[in-house]
């Protein structure tokens, strides 16, 4: 852990004792009593002790969270009481921009620049939904029945329950990607956070508290696949949105299936970056580096497989390793770290194998070393490599780090085939002068979200989602709130 004197007096106060579970508005141990360390990934040090729930705690959870649904005060508040809300919880957030930071920073391991921006986000999805509570309108729609007259309109309406389910990469906005467009519509949650990063999930919970959020609204249950599961099969649960890997996400569909509850999924990507020869190659290289190196690589829209033309593949690939070189890895409180440690011993083993493996099979670091970067904390050295072939497991497989491969391409059908020959379809990129070439190439490519020029680039008020095995359905902006609605049909005889 940083020295105490680096740590906001608020900080050290919340990591001073145990935190609990919140259940219908008050903050509770587990029921059996179990907690687990959630630990600091640049020292390997524990931070805090965490109560971690179980079957049992899912489901006074879900009767916490029905009961606020059906029968508590949030039933009867209106759209623009929920936006005043909303929009209060966003000022709160941004009020305690620096301590969040360093919440996230010790427990996910990213820089304190990094989480700065992510609280910033946090705090902007709750001001942008605060708008669409009060504009959540139905339509008319005339109908042709001879002889008689009808009025016919749509409503949109809560579901009701949604279980939320996170993943460690964005601990708080990813919490607020599942809270926020579900308190908008009217809905109650019960928030599971990854067990490697629940502290900022935590203190947002004494927040939307704070705010004036009613009990029962908003649970939050630190703890393991378990609670999670519990959560799934729950008959209570209308909803579950689930952001995380692809593996775990098909054993949702599956849970949910078995009483058809509503499912979302955001799940794992391995998107292609195509660099055709008449690009900026200047913008390219450093697109290429944000994009497969951003947020520790542990990012699922990251441009992990580079595809170059051939003519400018080694400049390429120069620069890109020249960027990767340049990086600063180290203690997220060292100003000029510009990339942290890996989340877990887990994810740092699994990084690690992918590298080897492919070193093992013929491939060249271009940047970067299979071995760890430091004797202490979970530390990798952003990586490049080259003489990569397409089946070999770090071209295939999503591994959420910072590993970038790099091949050549001769032709456009060429890459768009390759980009294509895969199981996901999270993301893709293009650079490209021709704006013809960019927007054509851009069209074929099987993914959610497709970048020309440029990587990255985003806003609260766009969809987001997967093609493929990539996810259903979309977050946030419009698209993402009618996910957590239902649509009603009523119809009127008039006489």
């Amino acid at each position: 852990m940083p020295e105490s004197s680096h740590l906001l007096p608020a900080v050290a106060s919340f990591l001073s004792s145990p935190k609990q579970l919140l259940i219908d508005g008050e903050w509770v141990d587990a029921k059996d009593g179990q907690t687990f360390a959630t630990v600091n990934p640049a020292t390997e040090e524990v931070l805090v002790q965490v109560a971690q729930a179980s079957a049992v705690d899912a489901d006074r959870a879900v009767v916490a969270a029905r009961n606020a649904f059906e029968t508590g005060p949030w039933s009867k508040m209106t759209p623009r009481d929920r936006s005043h809300l909303l929009w209060r919880i966003g000022d709160l957030i941004d009020e305690r921009t620096e301590e969040l930071a360093q919440l996230e920073s010790l427990d996910n391991g990213k820089s304190l620049a990094s989480a700065r921006g992510d609280v910033g986000v946090a705090a902007e999805l709750f001001r942008y939904f605060a708008g669409w509570a009060t504009k959540m309108e139905g339509t008319t729609i005339p109908m042709s029945v001879p002889g008689r007259e009808f009025h016919a309109y749509t409503r949109r309406e809560a579901i009701g329950v949604v279980a939320g389910i996170v993943p460690w990469n964005f601990p708080l906005t990813m919490a607020c990607f599942k809270i926020v467009p579900s308190i908008t519509a009217g809905n109650t949650i019960v928030l599971k956070p990854a067990e490697q990063t629940p502290l900022t999930a935590l203190r947002l919970g004494e927040l939307l508290l704070e705010a004036g959020v009613p009990a029962g609204v908003v649970n939050i249950l630190p703890g393991f696949g378990d609670a999670g599961a519990a959560l799934v099969d729950h008959p209570g649960v209308d909803k579950v949105a689930f952001t995380g890997s692809t593996e775990v996400g098909k054993k949702i569909a599956a849970g949910a299936s078995k009483n058809l509850k509503k499912v979302s999924l955001e799940l794992g990507g391995k998107a292609p970056n195509i660099i055709f020869a008449d690009a900026d190659l200047d913008a390219a290289i450093a697109g290429a580096a944000l994009a497969g190196f951003f947020n520790e690589g542990q990012c699922c829209v990251n441009g992990s497989r580079l595809y170059v033309q051939r003519e400018v593949f080694d400049q390429v690939v120069e620069g890109v390793a020249a960027a990767a070189k340049a990086i600063k890895v180290g203690d997220a409180f060292d100003p000029a770290t510009t990339m942290g440690p890996l989340v877990s011993q887990e994810q740092h083993e699994k990084v690690m194998s992918y590298v080897r493996g492919a070193v093992a099979d013929g491939a060249t670091l271009a940047a970067g070393s299979p071995d760890p970067a430091a004797e202490n904390g979970y530390f990798f050295a952003p990586t490049l490599i080259t003489g990569v072939t397409e089946q070999m497991a770090v071209q295939t497989d999503e591994i959420f780090g910072p590993v970038i491969t790099a091949i050549p391409f001769d032709t456009e059908d060429e890459v768009v085939a390759a980009a294509n020959n895969t199981v996901y379809g999270l993301a893709a990129g293009v650079w490209s002068r021709d704006l013809s070439t960019a927007h054509r190439v851009g069209s074929r490519l099987r993914a959610g979200t497709v970048w020309l020029n440029t990587w990255h680039a985003d806003d609260v008020t766009l969809p987001r989602g997967g093609f493929k095995q990539s996810g259903w359905g979309r977050e946030l902006g419009s698209f993402g709130l009618d996910d957590y609605t239902e649509l009603k049909t009523v119809i009127a005889e008039l006489r």
